[in-house]
C-alpha cells in the first residue's frame, strides 16, 4: 500500500538538460540498458507479485517512434521512457503484456508502493496529454513531439505547445467541530467529501477556495491556509489542498453541482471512517480528499 498522499513521490530526475538534446535522446533510446514504462487509456501495466511494479520492458523497437523520455534514475543514470500501448501492434503488445495486466489508474494508486504511484500519475498525465494535442490549436496542423515529449511543435505556424496542468483547490471548512461536506450527484448513495473547485483565470488559490465555498453551499470560508497539493491526472489537474474556518450558517445547494451539502460532527466523520455509518461513505484513500479530512479528524481530536 502506499504511504503518504498518493500519487506523489516520483523519484526520476526529468533530464530537463538531456531532453533538449536531439543526439543524447537518441543515445539513449539506442543504449541497451534504457527502459520503458508501458500505459493504455485503460490504465498502466503493472506485473503482479507479492509487491506490485509497473513494468519496465525493453523498448520494443529502435527507435520507437513517439516514445517519451520520462527520466533518469538518479542513482544508475537509466533512462526510463514512456510508450503508448494502444499504438503498439497487437503482436508486439502481447509479448509485452505476458504475465502482467493493465490496471485503472485510481486503482493504481491504492496498489502501487508510493513512488511507483507517482510515477504511475507521471506516465498517464503526460500521455494523456499527448493523446489529446496531436493537432495545433492555432492552425490544426498535426504537431511533432519535441523535447522527448515535453513540448509538441507545429511545423505550419510554429507555434510550441507544451503539457497543461489546471489548478484545483480542495479544502476542509469547519466550523465549531463540524465539517462540511457535500455529495454530488452521480455518486453512490451516502459518499460524501470536502468542496472543490477549479482556480478561474485572474484569481488566487485563496481566493478560489472562498469563491467555491459560497457557490456551492452559501456558506462564507474565511483565512484559507494551505495544507498540501497532490497531482490528479484525471486528467491533468493539481489539487491545491486548503484549511478554511466558517463563522457557521445553513448550507444549501448553491450552482448545481452538489446534490447535499450538510454540516457533520466529529462523532460523524469518525463513524465513517471506520465504516461503522452507512449514512456517512468517505472518498477513498487514494484522494487527497481523504488525506484532507483524516487531517481534520486528527487535529480536531486533539483539540477535544
Amino acid at each position: 500500500m502506499s504511504t503518504g498522499r498518493p500519487f506523489t513521490g516520483m523519484s526520476l530526475d526529468r533530464a530537463t538538460t538531456e531532453r533538449k538534446d536531439p543526439a543524447q535522446v537518441l543515445a539513449l533510446l539506442e543504449d541497451p540498458m534504457t527502459r520503458a514504462v508501458l500505459a493504455g487509456t485503460d490504465g498502466v501495466l503493472i506485473n503482479d507479485g507479492a509487491t506490485p511494479s509497473l513494468v519496465r520492458a525493453q523498448l520494443v523497437t529502435r527507435p520507437p517512434e513517439d516514445a517519451i523520455l520520462l527520466g533518469l534514475d538518479p542513482e544508475t543514470g537509466q533512462a526510463l521512457f514512456a510508450i503508448d500501448l494502444d499504438t503498439i501492434p497487437d503482436t508486439v503488445r502481447a509479448s509485452v503484456t505476458d504475465g502482467a495486466q493493465v490496471i485503472a489508474l485510481r486503482d493504481a494508486g491504492a496498489l502501487l508502493p508510493h513512488p511507483e504511484a507517482g510515477l504511475a500519475a507521471y506516465v498517464m498525465a503526460l500521455l494523456n496529454w499527448h493523446r489529446r494535442h496531436r493537432f495545433c490549436a492555432n492552425c490544426g496542423a498535426g504537431t511533432e513531439i519535441e523535447e522527448a515529449g515535453y513540448s509538441r511543435h507545429c511545423p505550419r505556424c510554429g507555434a510550441t505547445h507544451f503539457p497543461r496542468t489546471d489548478p484545483v483547490v480542495i479544502m476542509t471548512v469547519e466550523h465549531d467541530g463540524r465539517l462540511l461536506l457535500g455529495r454530488r450527484a452521480g455518486w453512490p448513495g451516502a459518499r460524501y467529501s470536502v468542496l472543490a473547485g477549479f482556480v478561474s483565470p485572474g484569481e488566487s488559490a485563496e481566493e478560489a477556495v472562498v469563491r467555491e465555498v459560497r457557490e456551492e453551499s452559501g456558506i462564507v470560508a474565511r483565512d484559507p491556509k494551505f495544507v498540501a497539493s497532490q497531482p490528479w491526472p484525471f486528467p491533468a489537474s493539481l489539487m491545491l489542498g486548503f484549511e478554511a474556518e466558517s463563522d457557521g450558517g445553513e448550507p444549501a445547494v448553491g450552482d448545481g453541482e452538489l446534490e447535499e451539502v450538510h454540516w457533520f460532527s466529529l462523532d460523524d466523520v469518525r463513524r465513517a471512517q471506520s465504516g461503522e455509518d452507512a449514512d456517512l461513505r468517505l472518498p477513498p484513500p487514494v484522494s487527497i480528499a481523504r488525506f484532507l479530512i483524516d487531517r481534520w479528524v486528527a487535529r480536531t481530536t486533539r483539540r477535544a
